[in-house]
């Protein structure tokens, strides 16, 4: 160790060797950040301005809409700290949305009492709060080790497991840490989405064919981009590990850092009635200036 040089910078590589192909790639990126940036900004406009949205559903899709659109930093540290923290408040996003669906379909005349405002800025504030002190230990914790091997990431940006395994001192316990909170965290959250979803269906099974088919609408956009989000970070965090990166690896890695916010506004507004309407109410408050 006396004869190692401490690294001061990591090189990120890309996924692409030839020119063309990391033209081809950086040009698919930017469509799908554009995209991503200009659809939740769609979402938190209308949902912000448009009153009849101001339900609890359409105030945790815009906290997500707002989460999605926020990019990391050129630091490395930062850049661990502000994924992990996304992540972590994106899942208990999520999870509260669940919540939200139970509430709605199985007690609709306690919806208003139980998930009132207030209820929701709460639940807001303790995600918000407690991302904080969960992507602090991770990212204080990560960067607490000595980095001597190599300064070479195979990865677009820089993330725990990557830095980990380039690291010259003993891991172990930054393994454990990163595998138990993930269980913990991600183990909490699937339980209660599951029983959440649970009971829905038995309630659905009371409702009428039509009843069921605009109860289950609303359930679908929600199951589905929370499969994907956890389908992607299990693949990353749960995964043998081995001694070095794949393209593999890079890819479930993009999948769950764009992905989820790429399929946000379409998935859960451009299919949505209300949130077309709504559109169309806001564009037209904006052409008569009702919106200055």
């Amino acid at each position: 160790m006396s004869n190692s040089t401490m690294m001061t910078e990591f090189l990120l590589i890309s996924v692409a060797d030839t020119w063309k192909l990391r033209v081809l790639h950086s040009m698919l990126f930017l469509f799908i950040y554009l995209v991503t940036l200009l659809g939740n900004l769609l979402i938190v406009t209308v949902t912000t301005f448009d009153q009849k949205l101001n339900t609890p559903m359409y105030f945790f899709l815009r906290n997500l809409s707002v989460l999605d659109i926020t990019i990391s930093v050129a630091a490395c540290a930062t850049q661990v700290f502000l994924v992990i923290y996304f992540a972590y408040v994106e899942i208990l996003f999520l999870t509260i949305m669940a919540q939200d669906r139970y509430v709605a379909i199985c007690q609709p005349l306690h919806y208003t009492i139980i998930m009132n405002r207030k209820v929701c800025i709460q639940m807001t504030l303790v995600s918000l709060l407690s991302g904080l002190v969960y992507s602090g230990v991770h990212t204080g914790k990560t960067f607490q080790l000595t980095f001597c091997r190599s300064n070479v990431i195979h990865q677009f940006f820089c993330d725990v497991s990557s830095l980990l395994r380039i690291s010259c001192s003993d891991t172990s316990s930054n393994f454990t840490l990163l595998l138990v909170s993930v269980i913990v965290v991600g183990g909490f959250c699937f339980i209660f989405i599951t029983v959440s979803y649970i009971n829905i269906f038995r309630t659905m099974l009371k409702f009428s064919i039509r009843e069921q088919r605009k109860a289950f609408s609303t359930c679908v956009p929600h199951i589905f981009v929370l499969t994907v989000f956890l389908s992607s970070i299990i693949s990353v965090y749960l995964r043998p590990s081995v001694t070095s990166e794949t393209i593999k690896d890079m890819i479930l890695s993009a999948f769950y850092t764009m992905v989820p916010p790429f399929l946000n506004p379409i998935i859960y507004s451009f299919r949505n009635t209300q949130i077309k309407e709504a559109v169309r109410r806001v564009l037209r408050k904006g052409k008569s200036g009702e919106l200055l």
